[in-house]
């Protein structure tokens, strides 16, 4: 089954010292990029958890979003050279601006950096890498299902419109045939007017059918196409990453199609060779959000 690049994951975890949730949100891409937003503590784990999306996550940006907090006891200390700052700069403010009131504790202890945390703040516990980790799984594996469940959904418009493609071709094969006959037709009527009914040179006209036969013919772009939609109907079937693949496919349908187009003058199959390109198109906006 196809995946969609399109999706949402979050996993939670806990512990004695820790909290950590983990969100991933995922959009198209022509490649995996991860953007990472985590907190400092963390930076240790960015590598391996990287590759544990990498490993889950082939196509599209990803979005990781890391909220983690601990919550074990810990001891602050008083940053007393800035506390004494801050009092001198109060004190100097009250007298030199003749301000009444005094700084309480509660003001003192809003103010920035005048408690400082334990230095050992950033080490993380075993249990805690192992959160972390455990989130992250459980956040790839909702990605995951739902990156399945829009994929399928996608899987079946892309298969109802490859389907109307072939529709389309049948129509060119059944106008294909009598077209040499019908430039043979036309040639000679033309040809004979313009002669004002005089003979007609057989073998001239002859060279002429074959040339434009020649130039008209689209046996092999019938041909090729046929291949193109039988790979197509492959490859919607198949499991892996097919996206890639599938651009370069629906491109190289685009081409025959034009062909076609360039090379026959009978209003059916023009019309039919328009409406392949139609949905061509609507395919590879499609086939953008394919993983």
């Amino acid at each position: 089954m196809i995946k969609s690049m399109t999706g949402y994951g979050q996993g939670t975890a806990s512990g004695d010292t820790f909290t950590v949730t983990v969100d991933l949100r995922s959009v198209n891409n022509r490649n995996l990029d991860i953007h990472w937003r985590a907190p400092q503590d963390l930076m240790s784990l960015e590598i391996p958890l990287k590759k544990q999306i990498q490993a889950a996550v082939s196509r599209g940006r990803v979005d990781v979003s890391i909220t983690f907090s601990q919550t074990g006891d810990a001891s602050y200390e008083l940053n007393r050279p800035l506390i004494r700052g801050y009092l001198d700069a109060l004190r100097t403010m009250r007298d030199e601006f003749g301000l009444a009131g005094d700084a309480d504790l509660a003001t003192i202890a809003r103010l920035p950096n005048v408690l400082l945390a334990p230095s050992n703040n950033h080490t993380l516990s075993e249990a805690a890498i192992q959160g972390v980790e455990a989130a992250l799984t459980h956040a790839l594996t909702a990605l995951v299902a739902m990156r399945a469940v829009e994929g399928h959904e996608l899987q079946k418009e892309l298969l109802a419109r490859v389907e109307r493609i072939e529709k389309h071709v049948g129509a060119i094969i059944a106008n294909a045939d009598g077209v040499v006959d019908a430039y043979r037709e036309k040639l000679r009527k033309r040809v004979t007017e313009l002669l004002d009914k005089a003979s007609v040179d057989e073998t001239r006209l002859a060279q002429e059918v074959a040339y434009l036969a020649e130039r008209s013919d689209i046996t092999e772009e019938i041909a090729r196409l046929k291949s193109h939609l039988t790979q197509l109907r492959e490859l919607l079937n198949g499991g892996d990453e097919i996206g890639k693949k599938l651009d370069f496919l629906l491109q190289e349908t685009n081409r025959e199609a034009n062909t076609i187009l360039s090379k026959s003058a009978e209003l059916t199959i023009c019309d039919a060779a328009i409406e392949i390109k139609t949905e061509v198109e609507k395919l590879r906006e499609q086939a953008q959000n394919v993983e």
